[in-house]
């Protein structure tokens, strides 16, 4: 017999294998990141960049692509998933190859587009790179990925609610073990 604590926890595992092409998708784009910025280094009228020099075109697409790696491999498993461990499964979850990138496209693209979003929103503050805007920082992503990928899928309103404060908690934890380890300079 399955209990409502069990099911929340299965619901979270498989809201996070749902969402992972976006958080590799963000992760990567540091990996890839350098050269030209996706705003081609344009300013406004009081000299503030548009979106900054941290949002490059080759972490754009860099993170685009293994967004879409990785939903192409959760394409390929998706039929033993769901064969083997089907009665655990809260979320959508990819069931084929296409599937599997067109998922992954659209939760890695989206990803991208929603980090530059918050760039330019934290520019329009006047908050410099590197500068925290809570938050904002830790889920900007995932609101445009997810508004992405509901072109092909249907979320619910707890699926979203659960995913955001996934992220949030994932956030603060990595980047305090980050801070706490020496490879960050701030715990946020």
């Amino acid at each position: 017999m399955v209990d409502n604590t069990q099911i929340f926890i299965m619901a979270c595992i498989t809201i996070l294998y749902f969402i992972l092409p976006a958080y590799a998708s963000n992760g990567s784009a540091l990996i890839f990141g350098g050269g030209l910025p996706l705003d081609f280094k344009k300013t406004d009228k009081k000299g503030n960049p548009w979106i900054g020099n941290g949002v490059t075109w080759k972490g754009l697409i860099g993170g685009t692509i293994v967004g879409t790696l990785v939903g192409m491999i959760q394409g390929l498993i998706g039929p033993y998933i769901l064969e083997n461990f089907g009665e655990f499964i809260y979320t959508p979850i990819c069931t084929n190859l296409v599937e599997g990138i067109l998922i992954g496209f659209l939760l890695g693209f989206g990803a991208m587009v929603g980090d530059a979003i918050g760039s330019f929103l934290k520019r329009r503050i006047g908050l410099k790179r590197g500068k925290p805007a809570p938050i904002l920082d830790q889920i900007d992503f995932l609101i445009v990925a997810l508004l992405f990928s509901s072109l092909v899928v249907n979320f619910s309103i707890t699926f979203v609610i659960i995913a955001i404060v996934l992220t949030l908690i994932i956030h603060v934890v990595a980047n305090t073990i980050a801070y706490l380890i020496g490879i960050k300079d701030v715990w946020y």
